[in-house]
């Protein structure tokens, strides 16, 4: 056989070596990660579940998921353990940036409804759409249709009795 024809296979046991190897290197930093964990520490679980570490045992982790809430999980579920900022500022919504600028997020939306007018006043103002048609409107005099002419209260009527819906 010629080193022409023996290159491809080459390669791909080069490739897949590759390959496994920096998947091995992803797991031992995932398992390092895990074994670095605290109690007190804050995680994400592969679900996506942020959590408080309580309790490490060899191979199972007790979260605190809610105050006072607990639940056990494999170690092998945490998927990321995070630092108290990030925790903070994912689970609770505490950011030292906005405070740091002095940025105020009101509790609700009447700030920025100030100065306008009232719902009692925008409902006077907005104009009264009919989109019911006319009699005279339904069918025009000279297209010859006289039975096909249709009153919109007797259309107002079908639909209500569910005629209407029928197709």
């Amino acid at each position: 056989m010629s080193l022409v024809t023996l290159l491809p296979f080459i390669v791909l046991i080069g490739a897949m070596f590759l390959m496994t190897r920096s998947a091995k290197k992803k797991q031992q930093a995932a398992a390092q990660m895990r074994n670095d964990m605290q109690p007190g520490t804050g995680v994400r679980t592969i679900g996506g579940m942020y959590a408080t570490v309580k309790e490490i045992q060899d191979d199972t982790v007790l979260l605190e998921v809610a105050p006072g809430v607990h639940a056990i999980y494999a170690k092998n579920a945490i998927g990321a353990v995070l630092d108290d900022a990030e925790y903070n500022r994912i689970v609770h919504g505490d950011d030292d940036e906005l405070d740091a600028d002095g940025t105020v997020v009101p509790d609700d939306a009447s700030s920025l409804t100030a100065g306008e007018s009232t719902d009692e006043d925008a409902a006077d103002d907005v104009a009264k759409i009919d989109l019911g048609k006319k009699a005279e409107d339904a069918a025009p005099e000279d297209a010859g249709t006289k039975g096909s002419e249709i009153k919109s209260s007797e259309v107002k009527d079908a639909k209500a009795d569910g005629e209407g819906d029928a197709k």
